[in-house]
């Protein structure tokens, strides 16, 4: 009897089974539904093909670009350039994290050190919804070393000091990982950089290597400083005085709406990595799903966003001109010899002055060049996939400066109107900053992709 019990028990149990997914590859069920918004001042930008590369004459006979079709899959692109607020909020960010490890140390509320469970949290949390409170005397005295020593302050005014500023961060190296760990570590292209002790040895700022073991050898890190080299409107421009926007123009709120220069290529690609994480932050304590990562565009995915589907465009407006039919320059760059202001900027411009492009882009030609993910090379065209082409290398500081060479697009302030075409490309340092090169951020697109267009506007 007791046996028979048992039996009948087992078979309830499969019974139960059977009713629900009826044996059936079902897949995990009760998964959360899928569901993101478009991300805020971003559009979607379809998949799709077109002829990259140059669709007029060679003027200085570069021959760094050929002809090519390649396909692109959909992402989202920022409508506009990284303003000065927009790049504010990363530094702000920057100061606000060190202020609370700070005052942590000292004041226990400033850090979360335990999780819901008693269990110790090491390294400890910040408590975002503590506030810092900048003019108590003795938070004042806690972030003394936030601040430029007295010997350096300018009429005694306390600021912070900018090169304190430093922002951690990290990535995935899926490039060396996918060599299933058999490449040899000398041919490494990433250094981690941490001041004390990581893995077992001291692995210092001088970018010791980390034999490559696990999993964790391929989580990357760096430190940059996040604060733009505002100098650079000087050092630029020989015999030109340009003291007035090197000291107002990141902070002052009048210039709150123009692209943000001064920034380099690691610095825009810190950016990046901190905006990614700053989102998921959010969304992770609102129960929602990671997004796709932001990141610097692939020249490939710059250069077709900027034709708008138009594909034998000679500039982002379609036409093959820099004039509207009213005489009107279509961009703010340097129409004529010696004349910035004919077009109706000096320097920069607030974004989205000029007309977007039919994907709804602004400024894809003119008010500042734009880094792209891509290392410059000559040939890359040559070699690279005809699907989603892209170009990697990761430069070391101790490589040539041919090798530090970052792909920079769409022409500036300073430029005439060949470096707004299309199909132009140049190239600029990643450890240099410029008064006329800014960047905006892509995200790759998740979903059905149904966005595609059928044909392209010829």
């Amino acid at each position: 009897m007791k046996k028979l019990a048992i039996l009948s028990a087992v078979l309830i149990i499969f019974v139960g089974c059977a009713s629900t997914e009826e044996g059936e590859l079902t897949g995990v069920q009760d998964r959360a539904p899928w569901y993101v918004s478009d991300p805020f001042g971003m559009v979607l930008v379809p998949k799709g093909s077109y002829r990259q590369g140059p669709n007029d004459q060679d003027v200085p006979w570069a021959t760094t670009a050929q002809s090519k079709t390649v396909s692109i899959a959909s992402f989202y692109m920022d409508q506009t350039e990284i303003t000065n607020n927009e790049y504010r909020q990363f530094v702000h960010w920057v100061r606000d994290s060190l202020a609370y490890r700070m005052l942590g140390e000292q004041i226990d509320e400033y850090l979360i050190s335990e999780d819901a469970f008693g269990e110790a949290i090491e390294p400890p949390f910040i408590n975002w919804e503590m506030e810092i409170i900048w003019d108590d005397q003795e938070q004042n005295e806690i972030l003394q070393d936030l601040f430029y020593p007295e010997h350096e302050r300018f009429y005694r005014r306390k600021s912070i000091d900018p090169r304190k500023l430093n922002y951690e961060y990290f990535w995935i190296d899926y490039k060396q990982a996918a060599q299933k760990f058999t490449f040899d570590n000398e041919n490494r292209r990433h250094y981690n950089y941490k001041t004390g002790q990581y893995d077992g040895e001291i692995v210092g700022l001088d970018g010791k290597k980390i034999p490559i073991k696990d999993r964790s050898s391929f989580i990357m890190r760096d430190m940059v400083n996040v604060y733009p080299d505002t100098l650079c409107w000087i050092s630029d421009f020989s015999y030109s005085y340009n003291e007035p926007m090197a000291n107002m123009y990141f902070w002052h709120a009048s210039y709150d709406n123009y692209p943000v220069v001064g920034v380099s290529w690691k610095q825009a690609t810190a950016f990046s990595i901190w905006r990614t994480a700053y989102q998921n932050g959010f969304l992770a304590g609102a129960g929602g799903h990671f997004v796709q990562d932001y990141r610097l565009p692939m020249e490939s995915e710059w250069e077709y966003a900027a034709r708008g589907g138009m594909e034998l465009a000679v500039y982002p407006w379609g036409g093959p001109y820099t004039r509207n039919d009213m005489g009107c320059f279509l961009a703010n760059f340097k129409p004529m010899r010696g004349d910035y202001v004919l077009d109706g900027g000096l320097h920069t411009t607030e974004v989205a002055i000029y007309e977007a492009n039919d994907y709804g882009l602004y400024d894809m030609a003119g008010n500042v060049s734009e880094w792209t993910a891509n290392a410059f090379d000559e040939s890359s065209y040559s070699f690279t996939h005809d699907l989603n082409p892209y170009y990697q290398f990761n430069a070391l500081p101790d490589d040539p400066p041919a090798l530090k060479r970052k792909v920079v697009r769409g022409g500036s302030w300073k430029d005439i109107g060949y470096y707004m075409q299309n199909g132009t490309r140049t190239y600029e340092y990643q450890d240099t900053a410029k008064a006329y090169i800014g960047f905006r951020c892509v995200r790759s697109y998740m979903g059905p992709d149904e966005t595609g267009a059928q044909s392209n506007v010829y």
